[in-house]
């Protein structure tokens, strides 16, 4: 792992993902909790993720070449400038009481168009800045830094939020790009681009196909849970406070398991890893609104993260152990659309269920990860038979 930091430009990558998830976590947690207590409806929040997705469908199919020919480093750059502008013009109407719910969607819309572009750049970028044998390092301190975000915002935004507002909270999350789009200037010199071979392995991504289900379905589960965690702080009477007591276990759990993550993939492997992961997953999905109280659910929670985190490390990892650099980009996006295809129709769907029920609500998100569970399970069962065909 030292070697891992001695990286200057990989030093200033996990810098910048630190600071900008605090502010993407507080955006995130703010903005579902507002429009929760604005419409008082969990169809309203399977909007809100729905509509984080819609640009993924239109964009996905062509920004994966972006992503293989162009400077990975500038990219970035310009995304962070882009979205940090959008959030920028819908804080100053929070703070003239003027915004619209029609507007947040809007907002979110436009601010995942660059999501989705901003991870498999970054993904493709350390592959690029990193050596093959210290994947599994890199991608453990991408998580720490994510997750470390994540768990400073979900711990603060429920307290933050009632002090100073929407607007506040999304002024924040503006000041967190421009550090990060500064870190991200002082990573390297020049424009970069990495060289193409003259035939492309266009065979790579049905090769993967297990994983990339598999990511596409924790990718829709886990992106869903803004749907169900703002109602079940609400079962508890806790309000926003309870909100970022759960945001918060999530983030404990998913920073945590970046110490442990490495040591679970060198014993289990990969693919292992990511099928254990899934399944604990499953089962603490479905018992969460079970819970008898606010502190036994953020246990729930925690564990939720702990598992979301292992999944993340071994499945970026065996990426970056079996894509070319130079086609990175193509096939994280192949996955990704397939990812944001399922929940669109998930989220209206876990929205609409829990509405009527919340703990059915979680139990759908649950099947969900369960059938990422069984997807990631069929290479190890090919393996097994294969070998039992050979013996």
């Amino acid at each position: 792992m030292r070697s891992i930091l001695q990286k200057k430009g990989l030093r200033f990558i996990f810098a910048a993902n630190l600071v900008s998830m605090i502010g993407s976590g507080m955006n995130s947690a703010a903005v579902a909790w507002y429009i929760l207590q604005t419409t008082h409806s969990e169809i309203a929040l399977g909007t809100f993720a729905v509509v984080q997705t819609l640009p993924a469908l239109l964009l996905l199919p062509f920004t994966g070449v972006i992503i293989d020919r162009e400077d990975r480093r500038r990219l970035v750059m310009w995304l962070d400038s882009l979205r940090a502008i959008i959030i920028l013009a819908i804080s100053l109407l929070a703070f003239a009481g003027r915004v619209k719910i029609w507007e947040l969607y809007a907002m979110n819309m436009l601010v995942a168009a660059g999501f989705w572009m901003f991870w498999p750049t970054i993904t493709a970028l350390i592959q690029e800045l990193t050596p093959g044998k210290e994947f599994v390092h890199a991608n453990t301190f991408l998580l720490a830094g994510v997750q470390g975000g994540w768990l400073i915002a979900g711990s603060i935004v429920g307290f933050v939020f009632n002090k100073i507002g929407l607007g506040g909270v999304l002024l924040i999350d503006v000041s967190t790009y421009v550090v990060s789009f500064l870190c991200y200037f002082a990573v390297r010199k020049g424009r970069h681009v990495v060289p193409r071979p003259a035939e492309l392995h266009a065979d790579i991504v049905a090769a993967e196909s297990a994983l990339g289900l598999s990511w596409a379905l924790f990718l829709s589960a886990m992106m869903t849970g803004v749907v169900v965690t703002p109602p079940l702080s609400e079962v508890f009477h806790a309000g926003a406070v309870g909100y970022g007591w759960l945001n918060g276990g999530w983030g404990v759990g998913a920073f945590v398991s970046a110490f442990y993550a490495p040591l679970m993939i060198k014993k289990f492997g990969a693919r292992r890893s990511i099928a254990i992961s899934l399944g604990l997953l499953t089962v603490l999905m479905i018992s969460a609104p079970t819970m008898p109280f606010l502190a036994l659910a953020v246990l729930i929670y925690a564990l939720m993260g702990s598992g979301r985190g292992i999944t993340g490390v071994a499945m970026n990892t065996s990426l970056m152990e079996q894509i070319p650099q130079h086609f990175m980009g193509r096939v994280q996006n192949a996955f990704y659309a397939a990812g944001t295809a399922l929940q669109i129709l998930q989220s209206y769907l876990v929205g609409a269920v829990a509405q009527r029920n919340l703990t059915a609500g979680f139990s759908v998100i649950g099947l969900v990860y369960a059938l990422g569970f069984v997807s990631a399970t069929w290479p190890m069962r090919a393996r097994q038979a294969a070998e039992m065909t050979q013996a």
